[in-house]
């Protein structure tokens, strides 16, 4: 499962376009394709940047407000780029972020070129693409929401103090100029947190397709024949996917036969029964016949009684029973050699 999941974190990273130094993941860079690639597949185009824009109240008027503040933040970068990473060194949490001196050390840059961008007036589609890409990199070294909302508060806190010492003789005017830059600072919260929940899902979902595939095998055993071995509880998400497995194999392998072993089944309900008896019509329509092996005796005294109609199921007790049946329908013979050589099987 383990060499699974490290597949399926290579294939992301190759999608998103990260690459690593040949020593560890944790030195990987995001190319510059990753963050435009993401901002299609979460559907950030002008329209939605507008209307993200939007949710946060900000208004023209802001623009005027948010650049008075730029050549005073800009003055203070260092010190409110500190704030943040001061208190992710205090966080348990972040320490897979903080471990590689390589990552943190784009995280810094990263963070400092975006407290400029913050007091630099555009916020398009180009300003949109740069917060991706620092939200991939807390993806990447694993920094939860909460932990990033966190150090960014301090960061704030940080601003607020810095812009009402200045704007002492005008507390009001100072306040109002923090609060239009505090828009642009939530939304560039709701991009980052909405990166790092999205990375998150595509993780799970990848690794809920990995279990799936393994707990479905389609194998092919001969030529035309296919063995679906069905272990432990299945219900009806289960009984789409090994229906759907099935079809897939058949049509892919040009199979005549397949066996369906479900000796490992505890108990089916009369749902998944019915889903079986449509995938083994199903199997038929595309020429393949079905053979159910391994019906438990509590399997089948349930069946009966569900009032399952199991007259199109071609079953026998055992997997090597329906192995040999197999082999027959498809004119395989098996023979008996001499005493001391080794069995011979061939085509009729």
């Amino acid at each position: 499962m383990r060499v699974r999941e490290l597949e399926i974190g290579r294939a992301a990273r190759h999608r998103l376009g990260w690459r690593t130094s040949g020593r560890t993941d944790m030195t990987m860079q995001i190319t510059r394709s990753a963050p435009q690639i993401l901002m299609q597949e979460m559907g950030l185009n002008d329209a939605a940047i507008e209307q993200r824009k939007k949710l946060v109240g900000f208004e023209p008027g802001d623009l005027a407000r948010i650049a008075t503040l730029r050549d005073l933040i800009t003055q203070h970068a260092e010190s409110h780029v500190a704030a943040f990473f001061s208190h992710l060194s205090g966080v348990e949490e972040a320490r897979p972020l903080l471990a590689s001196r390589a990552i943190l050390d784009r995280a810094r840059q990263l963070k400092r070129q975006h407290l400029l961008a913050m007091v630099g007036g555009d916020y398009g589609s180009r300003y949109v693409e740069e917060r991706l890409e620092i939200g991939l990199l807390y993806a990447k070294a694993g920094l939860e929401a909460r932990v990033f909302l966190g150090a960014f508060h301090a960061l704030l806190k940080q601003v607020g103090v810095t812009v009402m010492k200045q704007s002492e003789g005008q507390p009001v005017e100072g306040f109002e100029n923090f609060m239009s830059l505090k828009k642009i600072a939530f939304f560039d919260i709701a991009l980052i947190v909405d990166i790092l929940v999205f990375e998150r899902e595509r993780l799970i979902r990848q690794q809920q397709e990995a279990i799936r595939e393994l707990s479905t095998p389609v194998l092919q055993i001969r030529e035309r024949l296919l063995l679906l071995p069905i272990i432990g509880i299945i219900d009806t998400y289960r009984a789409r996917m090994v229906t759907d497995s099935l079809l897939h194999a058949i049509r892919a392998n040009r199979a005549k036969v397949v066996v369906m072993d479900v000796t490992g089944v505890v108990t089916i309900d009369s749902k998944v029964a019915n889903h079986l008896l449509q995938t083994v019509t199903a199997a038929g329509l595309m020429g393949a016949v079905v053979i159910v092996t391994g019906l438990s005796s509590d399997v089948a005294q349930s069946l009966v009684a569900l009032g399952i109609e199991l007259s199109k199921l071609n079953t026998i007790g055992d997997l090597q029973g329906g192995v040999e049946e197999a082999e027959r329908i498809l004119g395989y013979r098996v023979t008996r050699s001499d005493a001391g050589a080794a069995p011979a099987s061939g085509a009729v």
